[in-house]
């Protein structure tokens, strides 16, 4: 036995000294308040400075308002970025997390190079200094048809909010890991749903310059990419988007309204629960 147990009559003296007190409450000294007040206090700090970590080198939350990636994304998806999966361009941080090269297919969050202050998503198509050339609905790179499944599909009418409806999926071939969306089967490499206003890659084989990714949206037809405005700087570049911790479907309903105007009741009829939690890729 050790010797804190051997004195058993003291404990049991504290003890009904104790008892003999317990309807006197005595009041908390001011020291005890300002140490209360101190802990709390620290405590919110040390918070908010592990929030902005967080937002800083870590994740990010965004929201996706329009359908450049359907249907991989929908319009209301929020996604969660990794923003340290790519590393932070040579800073200390990268010494004590995990990173790795941007890879062909990963879905990316970026600062749109026209105007930083604006975020897009998109999927990395073209690496620096691979050639990549675009005819009709096929993407080359290097001169190697790029592996891709085909899904043909529309976008309900008069709803540009609603996922696409999907009329047509090719098989898939053997390297394929995602899927790309098409309006049109069998396009010609001149028509104007797939070349109007493309600069990069459509009309002639284009070199991606060093630091410098072609990023395309799944939903082909309908996504102002890097066809339009050229590459995406590294430096751009935030993180690979990589879960949905919530959607919320902003489709029109039968009376065409996107919305019923209250929050809390969308949230309860409108949430997308079956994609909370589903991972993007």
């Amino acid at each position: 036995m050790s010797s804190e147990e051997k004195p058993l009559n003291n404990s049991q003296t504290t003890s009904t000294e104790s008892n003999s007190t317990t309807n006197t409450p005595k009041e908390k000294s001011p020291e005890s308040k300002k140490g209360f007040f101190r802990d709390t206090f620290e405590s919110l700090v040390v918070t908010v400075i592990m929030a902005l970590f967080g937002m800083t080198f870590v994740v990010q939350a965004v929201k996706v308002p329009t359908g450049s990636m359907l249907n991989t994304i929908l319009i209301g998806d929020h996604l969660l970025v990794n923003k340290f999966v790519f590393g932070q361009d040579g800073l200390m941080l990268d010494k004590f997390t995990p990173h790795r090269p941007i890879k062909r297919g990963d879905i990316i969050v970026f600062k749109y190079p026209n105007d930083p202050t604006t975020s897009y998503v998109k999927r990395v198509i073209g690496l620096p200094g691979e050639t990549i050339e675009i005819k009709g609905t096929k993407v080359f790179i290097d001169g190697k048809e790029l592996p891709e499944q085909f899904v043909y599909a529309k976008q309900p009418l008069g709803d540009e909010f609603a996922p696409l409806q999907i009329f047509k999926t090719q098989d898939k071939p053997t390297e394929a890991f995602y899927k790309a969306y098409h309006t049109i089967e069998n396009p010609t490499e001149s028509s104007d749903i797939t070349s109007a206003g493309q600069q990069f890659g459509n009309s002639a084989p284009y070199k991606i310059p060093a630091n410098g990714y072609f990023a395309m949206g799944d939903n082909r037809d309908s996504s102002l990419d890097s066809r339009y405005w050229g590459t995406v700087p590294q430096s751009h570049i935030v993180g690979r988007a990589f879960i949905i911790y919530y959607s919320l479907d902003a489709s029109k309903d039968q009376l065409g309204n996107t919305s019923s105007g209250n929050l809390l009741t969308d949230i309860f009829t409108r949430t997308r629960w079956s994609r909370i939690g589903s991972l993007v890729k």
